[in-house]
C-alpha cells in the first residue's frame, strides 16, 4: 500500500503557510511598513534617521526615502515598498499618502476575512470603489492655467510644509515654479509637457538655506584647463565638440625610424601644427567658450589660452546636452565641421569658487530649455534634504503643468471621498457594499494621521469633518497648527490631481495583490545542497508538506 509512506512534493526544509495565517500574516507585515511611516505625515510630522550598515546617516520624512532605506526582508512588506516608488515616479509626492491608505485598507480587509467575506469580494469592492473614487476626484478638481503663477507656488508650498525646510518654502517654491516654468513645453494639441531631467541641480554644501537659487543657464561642475585663460567672457559665443582636441594614436603598434635629428624637429613640428589648426577652427568659427567632451592636448590648452578662448575638457555627456538645450548651441562631432552656425550665445560664462570647487557659470541664456539649480545649506545632511524637498516641489509643479487640474489638501479630499463611497455603497448592493464602506473608511486615515500628528484628537476632528462635508463644503479639512477644521481652497492647501489619483491606485492594487495570497512556499537553503533565498521572518515551521 502506498498509503504508508510519505509523499515529499516540495524540498526539505521548505516554508508553507496556508490560508487565513497566510493571509494575516502577510496584512501585518504590509502594515507594519505602513505605520513606520505614518507618524511623518502632515506639517506636524516627525523625521526619522536612518543609518545604514556603512554608518551614512540619512535624516528624512521624506516616505519613499525612508522605505528605499530600510531593508525590508518580508516579501509582503516589499509590496509596498514598491507602491512608494511607484507614486514617487509618477508624482514626486504623496508616496506617505499611498502606502497609509494601502495600509488601512489591509487592515479594514482583515476584520472582513474575520467576518468571513471572501477575499475575492472584498477586491472586487475595493476595485469598483477605486474606480468610483478617481470619478469624484475628477469631480471636485480646480482648473490651474499654466499661466497662474500664485497657484503653483501655493501647490509647490503644499509640497514642502511638511518638510524640515518648511522655513524657507516661500523662496524654494519661487525656486521650483521658474525651473519648471522654464523648461515647460507646449505640445501641438495645446498640451504641456515638462521634462524634469532638464533641470539640473548642484549641491554644494555651505552657505544658508537661503543662498539656494534657479540660474538661467548651467552649472558645469569643472574649470577652465589653463590657468592663463580669461575667467570671464561676456556675450559668450559657445562651441560644443565631442570630439578630442589631441594628436591621434594609432590603434596599432606603429613604430617611426629617425635617422636624422631634422626629421625628429619635423614630426614634432608636425604634431604641433595639427594642434594648432585645431585650435585655429576653434577660432575661425568665432568661438570664444569651448566645451569638450573629451580631453584637450596640453600645447592645445596654451594655444587656446594665447587666443584668449576659454576651454573646458572631459564634460559629462548629460551636461552637454543640457549646454546644447540652454544656450541653443549644436553639438559638433568632428571638429573640422565647426561652423558659426554651430555656436550657442549666453551672456556671461565665468569661473566661480564655490565650497572648495571651481564651476563654470554659463549664464544669460536668452530661452533656455534647460535650467540649474544651485542648493546650499549649511550641512551634508541638510543639503541633501533640500534637494530631497525641492524634487518634490518640481514633480509636483509639473504634474500640476500637463494635468491642469488640482485638488485641495488637509485631508478635505479624502473625507469628501469616504462621504461620497458610503452612499455610492448603498446603491451597489449586494455583499460588495460592505467591501466599499470599508474603503471609504479606510480613506478616513489621511485626516485621523494628520490628526494624530499635530497632537489633537482625531475622533473629534473626523466628527466635525463629517458633519462639514454633509453639510457640502467639500473643501474642509483640518488644519494643523490651530486646530480647527477649515477651508482648505482658501488656506491655499493644493495638490495635483494625480498624486490623489496615483496614490488611491496603487494603493488599491497592492492591498488586493497581498489579499488574493492564501498560500506562502518559501524555499530554504539547504535540502539538495542548493541555497535558496531565506524564509521571510514572521513564517515559523508550520505547514510542512508531506
Amino acid at each position: 500500500m502506498i498509503g504508508q509512506t510519505p509523499v515529499l512534493i516540495l524540498k526539505e526544509g521548505t516554508k508553507r503557510e496556508k490560508g487565513k495565517g497566510a493571509q494575516f500574516n502577510n496584512i501585518s507585515a504590509a502594515r507594519a511598513i505602513a505605520d513606520s511611516v505614518r507618524s511623518t505625515l502632515g506639517p506636524r510630522g516627525m523625521d526619522k534617521m536612518l543609518v545604514d550598515s556603512m554608518g551614512d546617516v540619512v535624516i528624512t520624512n521624506d516616505g519613499v526615502t525612508i522605505l528605499k532605506e530600510i531593508d525590508v526582508e518580508h516579501p509582503a512588506a516589499k509590496m509596498l515598498v514598491e507602491v512608494a516608488k511607484t507614486q514617487d515616479e509618477e508624482c514626486g509626492d504623496g508616496t506617505t499618502t499611498a502606502v497609509i491608505i494601502a495600509g488601512e485598507l489591509l487592515k479594514k480587509a482583515e476584520s472582513l476575512v474575520e467576518q468571513n467575506l471572501h477575499p475575492t469580494v472584498i477586491s472586487g469592492g475595493f476595485r469598483s470603489a477605486a474606480a468610483k473614487a478617481r470619478e469624484i476626484l475628477e469631480d471636485v478638481a480646480i482648473k490651474v492655467d499654466p499661466s497662474d503663477k500664485e497657484t503653483l507656488l501655493d501647490i509647490a508650498r503644499t509640497a514642502m510644509i511638511s518638510k524640515s525646510v518648511s522655513a524657507s518654502r516661500d523662496l524654494l517654491a519661487d525656486v521650483a515654479v521658474k525651473a519648471v516654468s522654464a523648461v515647460a513645453e507646449k505640445r501641438e494639441d495645446g498640451s504641456w509637457y515638462v521634462d524634469d531631467d532638464n533641470i539640473q541641480v548642484v549641491k554644494k554644501q555651505g552657505g544658508s538655506m537661503d543662498d539656494t537659487k534657479m540660474i538661467a543657464g548651467i552649472i558645469v561642475d569643472k574649470e577652465a584647463v589653463h590657468p592663463a585663460m580669461p575667467k570671464h567672457v561676456d556675450k559668450a559665443r559657445i562651441a560644443l565638440v565631442d570630439a578630442a582636441l589631441e594628436v591621434k594614436k594609432t590603434e596599432i603598434d606603429a613604430k617611426i625610424e629617425i635617422t636624422d635629428p631634422s626629421q625628429m624637429k619635423a614630426f614634432l613640428d608636425e604634431e604641433e601644427h595639427m594642434l594648432k589648426k585645431m585650435v585655429e577652427t576653434v577660432k575661425k568659427s568665432g568661438a570664444t567658450v569651448l566645451f569638450c567632451q573629451k580631453g584637450i592636448d596640453d600645447l592645445a590648452q596654451h594655444y587656446l589660452a594665447k587666443e584668449k578662448i576659454y576651454a573646458v575638457r572631459r564634460v559629462k555627456k548629460s551636461d552637454m546636452e543640457k549646454l546644447a538645450k540652454a544656450t541653443g548651441a549644436n553639438l559638433v562631432t568632428k571638429l573640422d565641421d565647426l561652423k558659426a552656425d554651430d555656436l550657442g550665445m549666453a551672456d556671461h560664462v565665468e569661473e566661480q569658487k564655490i565650497a572648495d570647487d571651481r564651476m563654470t557659470f554659463v549664464t544669460g541664456c536668452k530661452n533656455p530649455k534647460a535650467v540649474s539649480v544651485l542648493i546650499r545649506g549649511g550641512t551634508e545632511h541638510v543639503v541633501d534634504e533640500i534637494d530631497r524637498s525641492l524634487n518634490d516641489a518640481i514633480s509636483v509643479v509639473a504634474v500640476a503643468f500637463e494635468d491642469g487640474k488640482l485638488v485641495t489638501g488637509g485631508g478635505s479630499t479624502a473625507m469628501e471621498l469616504a462621504l461620497r463611497l458610503r452612499d455610492y455603497a448603498a446603491s451597489v448592493g449586494g455583499r460588495e457594499q460592505i467591501a466599499i464602506d470599508a474603503f471609504a473608511s479606510a480613506m478616513e486615515v489621511v485626516p485621523t494621521a494628520l490628526s494624530e500628528n499635530a497632537g489633537l484628537d482625531p475622533i473629534d476632528i473626523l466628527i466635525e469633518l463629517r458633519q462639514a462635508h454633509k453639510a457640502g463644503k467639500k473643501y474642509a479639512g483640518v488644519n494643523v497648527f490651530s486646530g480647527k477644521v477649515v477651508d482648505m481652497k482658501k488656506e491655499r492647501v493644493l495638490e495635483p490631481i494625480r498624486v490623489g489619483r496615483q496614490a488611491i491606485s496603487s494603493a488599491t492594487d497592492a492591498a488586493v495583490m497581498i489579499l488574493r495570497i492564501d498560500d506562502v512556499i518559501a524555499s530554504k537553503g539547504g535540502g539538495a545542497g542548493g541555497k535558496g533565498p531565506k524564509t521571510p521572518p514572521g513564517m515559523g515551521d508550520e505547514g510542512g508538506m508531506d
